[in-house]
């Protein structure tokens, strides 16, 4: 198994979305796109010339960066409240 098993995944989506089989809302995807982000920079540092690695964190910022954006566009309010409990900047 990996660093992001299925007991991970719901606990993710149940903490942050409406349930536990909530995949599909901006908060729960944002809060999978954190934790993998916050896994791939702990790699990084110890791994510094993985670039495939770089690229798919990259990526994974700029998906983040986008959910964040049309949440906002949607609902300011629960914008701030993810910003907020994820402790993201902005």
């Amino acid at each position: 198994m990996g660093y992001l098993s299925a007991e991970k995944k719901q606990e993710l989506f149940g903490t942050y979305g409406k349930s536990n089989t909530d995949t599909g809302s901006p908060e729960s995807q944002i809060a999978l796109f954190s934790f993998r982000i916050n896994h791939l920079t702990d790699h990084l540092r110890r791994n510094k010339h993985d670039f495939g690695t770089q690229r798919s964190l990259l990526r994974l910022v700029g998906k983040r960066r986008q959910l964040l954006e049309y949440l906002k566009e949607v609902d300011i309010e629960r914008y701030r409240a993810i910003i907020k409990t994820l402790n993201l900047r902005k």
